[in-house]
């Protein structure tokens, strides 16, 4: 089992920068693939970005392609995510999942474990 805590949501201007991390307590880390969600007030839980477990393959949801940048440390059990240029419409609570052992998804439902969430806020 793992315990995930995301930090370093907040209030950016549009176009600046801000770094999410999703901090994990647990088994060992690495064997986990970790995704990022978000979810803005009246929509859907949407996929953000993912990154595997085993060799560190990534995936980006076409809106945040070339703004956004996962990366893991294993040895400090984090994973961040680095979103640039922010936009207005990037504005929601920012959750991180993990799956242990499996492969890399874009889908909620394949996540076992959820952090508690991190708000983001981009004005115009």
């Amino acid at each position: 089992q793992v315990q995930l805590v995301e930090s370093w949501g907040g209030l950016v201007q549009a176009g600046g920068s801000l770094r999410l991390s999703c901090a994990a307590s647990g088994r060992a880390f690495s064997t986990y693939s970790v995704g990022w969600f978000r979810q803005a007030p009246g929509k859907e839980r949407e996929f953000v970005s993912v990154i595997s477990w085993s060799v560190g393959i990534t995936d980006y949801a076409d809106s945040v392609k070339g703004r956004f940048t996962i990366s893991r440390d294993n040895a400090k059990n984090t994973v961040y995510l680095q979103m640039n240029s922010l936009k207005p419409e990037d504005t929601a609570n920012y959750y991180c999942a993990a799956r242990w052992s499996a492969p890399a998804s874009r889908k909620y439902g394949d996540y076992d474990y959820w952090g508690q969430g991190t708000q983001v806020t981009v004005s115009s």
